[in-house]
């Protein structure tokens, strides 16, 4: 695989940081929270769209060979070397409902595999950034500091962040149900903060099914930067080619402890 520099690195890490300050913006600048259904049955606002079609626009200007990969507006030049996944706003119905859980997610894959990832919560002033074999950033109003996982004994002890149970599939329930009976104790409904709260050390596990790219890329960088783990249920590292289903952990044993419950109740 082509390697690449500290410079470039630090490069798009202050790119990325411009297209938050352009999606915090524009989160800032709008007070109307309709939305309609897509067909897939989830939920867009004007403000989704208006906010990917500037990050989308704001990338291609300055790397006009780069591909770009947006749930609004769909993929251009997917086998691009670099490829740029956004979701404008993970969490919408969050968003609408005034619950301060969702953001802005930016990964950058580089020959499909995540290399920077961004979680930014506009309402907490909160935004993690991870970067391939470097520490994973939390910036917050107090300025940025190294993030960290957490130790846990067993899966019996461990908290585990669920996006919703109304994602997974009637063949993936068994999974969901068997973790509330294993682990000690599950939070609902946190959308991407959850995987933010995991590589800051105040959660173990996140299990989450029915996602698409842009809703995990990002976490890649920030969980590994961090000391954790994150993979599909089957335990394979996170790519462009993966698919719904996510397991992230903050300590390595617990990822395999888990993985070993889902293969056997799978």
């Amino acid at each position: 695989m082509m390697r690449y520099s500290q410079g470039q690195l630090d490069e798009w890490l202050s790119f990325a940081r411009e297209l938050v300050a352009d999606s915090r913006d524009l989160l800032a600048s709008r007070s109307d929270w309709s939305s309609q259904f897509k067909p897939d049955r989830t939920l867009v606002t004007q403000l989704d769209l208006e906010i990917e079609q500037k990050l989308r626009e704001r990338i291609l200007l300055r790397y006009p060979g780069h591909g770009v990969l947006g749930e609004e507006f769909g993929v251009r030049e997917r086998d691009a070397e670099w490829l740029w996944v956004l979701d404008p706003i993970d969490g919408t119905a969050s968003f609408m409902a005034g619950m301060p859980v969702y953001g802005t997610l930016i990964a950058l894959l580089h020959q499909g595999a995540p290399v920077l990832g961004v979680i930014d919560q506009p309402a907490t002033d909160d935004c993690w950034i991870g970067r391939q074999g470097l520490p994973t950033l939390l910036f917050t109003r107090d300025g940025a500091r190294e993030c960290r996982t957490r130790g846990c004994a067993s899966l019996e002890r461990a908290f585990v962040s669920v996006s919703s149970p109304d994602f997974f599939l009637p063949e993936e329930r068994p999974v969901w149900q068997g973790f509330c009976q294993r682990s000690g104790w599950r939070v609902y409904g946190g959308a991407c903060r959850s995987y933010g709260l995991l590589a800051s050390g105040r959660t173990d596990l996140a299990l989450d099914a029915g996602l698409k790219l842009y809703d995990y890329a990002a976490m890649r960088p920030i969980i590994e930067g961090a000391g954790g783990v994150i993979s599909d249920w089957e335990g394979r590292a996170i790519t462009l080619d993966s698919g719904s289903r996510v397991l992230a952990a903050g300590d390595p044993a617990r990822h395999r402890e888990a993985l070993d419950l889902i293969q056997r109740l799978g």
